[in-house]
């Protein structure tokens, strides 16, 4: 059965590493004709078009966005409603709404009259900032949570979680306030631990001297962009100051246990089991592979033909997958061992006229 792409026109609203990397997903799976960015940021949108993130670029809200089946806003959290609001002024009646931000309780609130909203929050993220850190894999196997509230229609939240999957992430919805104390405790205190051990290290340059790889992995998060994470935890201080004195308590407990090596053993075996027994999100589907993605009509055979196409160029396929369907068509995955076998694989099939984008490994090799 084919099933049609749920959006075709794509706006991004702040060009960064999650809005970037979205739309690089949505270009690699070819889940949208057409991807348009919106920043404040000129070169910001210069250098997103010469990535090819983007097809299209806008500083100021505009006509342009009655385009948009779908927006996307991936801005800080503290801008993320009045960008909204100025988009939607704009935007068709039937344009569908979502974010990406990591608080929502206080999004939902403040655009709990924006019509045909579906809140959302990609559990994915990097201490590297901007459009060129964007990479489509960081969202694949990724927890994406959707937060709807009671005006979000169910078909639209269907149709998001359905756009979610195609992009490799896996949906789950749940309230906005249950996902910002969750939140809370998974990552904004994991943030303003990183940011208290680094203020000590910072005021002695012994401690400077001898932080190495351990210290640095757990501090990573601090490498974030500041004014984004600021903004994440001061629109969850409630849930956050909750957080941070359950973790106060969980500190004064293992102090005492200081005098009690038993004690301590005992917390140190729990910790290590609930540590071990945490999932270990795979960033890519097959790794090590050099991925193309290739453009399929719906008709019968495409599949057999590319491989045979392949074969008599001597061109081994190790992983095939179908990505999406749409309804003129679908999307495929080749993976093959090599990158010069990915551009022996890109060249044959673009000679014949099928559309291919190289991702992954072999992304920079073409």
């Amino acid at each position: 059965m084919v099933t049609p792409n749920p959006f075709k026109t794509v706006v991004i609203a702040g060009v960064g590493l999650i809005g970037g990397s979205v739309a690089l997903g949505l270009k690699g799976r070819f889940l949208a004709d057409k991807i348009i960015g919106y920043d404040a940021n000129p070169e910001t949108l210069k250098l997103a078009l010469a990535l090819g993130v983007i097809d299209e670029g806008y500083v100021t809200p505009g006509d342009w966005a009655q385009q948009a089946d779908l927006i996307i806003l991936a801005t800080p959290v503290g801008s993320l409603a009045r960008i909204a609001r100025d988009l939607s002024s704009h935007a068709r009646e039937d344009a569908v709404f979502t974010d990406v931000g990591s608080v929502k309780g206080k999004v939902t609130d403040l655009l709990s009259d924006l019509r045909n909203f579906v809140p959302g929050h990609p559990m994915a993220g990097s201490e590297k900032a901007g459009v060129t850190a964007a990479r489509a894999s960081l969202l694949e196997n990724a927890i994406w949570v959707l937060t709807p509230t009671a005006n979000t229609p169910l078909p639209l939240l269907n149709r998001v979680k359905q756009l979610v999957t195609k992009l490799g992430a896996n949906p789950v919805v749940m309230p906005p306030d249950a996902h910002d104390q969750l939140i809370a405790t998974i990552s904004h205190l994991p943030y303003m631990t990183a940011l208290a051990l680094t203020h000590m290290v910072a005021r002695d340059e012994r401690l400077a001297l001898l932080a190495a790889g351990g210290f640095r992995d757990i501090t990573r998060v601090a490498s974030g962009d500041p004014r984004m994470s600021r903004d994440m935890v001061i629109n969850n201080k409630e849930a956050l100051r909750e957080a941070i004195s359950r973790f106060r308590k969980e500190l004064d407990q293992l102090e005492e246990q200081l005098d009690s090596p038993e004690m301590l053993f005992e917390s140190a075996m729990e910790g290590k089991r609930t540590r071990d027994s945490l999932p270990i999100v795979k960033r890519s589907l097959i790794p090590g592979l050099f991925d193309l993605v290739v453009a399929i009509p719906d008709k019968p055979g495409e599949i057999g033909r590319i491989a045979n196409i392949l074969g008599d160029k001597g061109i081994n396929i190790k992983d095939i997958e179908v990505l999406a369907i749409r309804e003129e068509g679908g999307a495929l995955r080749l993976g093959f061992e090599t990158g010069e076998l990915l551009e022996r694989a890109h060249a044959a099939l673009n000679a014949v006229g099928y559309e291919t984008r190289p991702r992954g490994l072999g992304q920079s090799s073409l």
